[in-house]
């Protein structure tokens, strides 16, 4: 430890700093300290081929996707056909986003719905 030239006082340096805090740690000393169970990390081995190669989605889920994004691509197409100015006649205020929102209702339905298997 070395020592401060003013007031002739020690100053802890980082080993002893280190020591302290090794020594008590949250007021316990470490003879105190409990003795815990050494804990096994886990391991994948106990996944299936089957599990890792499985789909995240069944058969039908995709199908329902593909027809969302043609029922929200068909919802735009509806928007552009508008022949008033700017788009603000029926197709493009009311029908085309109606068809658009209703794409994006069915891509929830086709995330969401479990695959039978």
């Amino acid at each position: 430890m070395a020592k401060d030239k003013t007031l002739m006082t020690p100053v802890p340096n980082r080993a002893d700093k280190a020591a302290n805090r090794a020594s008590v740690m949250n007021g316990v000393s470490v003879a105190e300290a409990p003795v815990t169970e050494r804990v096994t990390p886990v391991s994948n081995a106990t996944a299936t081929k089957a599990a890792i190669d499985a789909m995240p989605f069944g058969a039908e889920n995709y199908r329902l996707m593909i027809i969302g994004v043609a029922v929200i691509l068909t919802g735009f197409f509806i928007m552009t056909l508008d022949k008033e100015e700017f788009g603000f006649g029926f197709l493009g205020l009311t029908l085309g986003p109606l068809v658009v929102l209703s794409g994006f209702i069915l891509e929830f339905f086709a995330i969401l719905k479990k695959p039978k298997q």
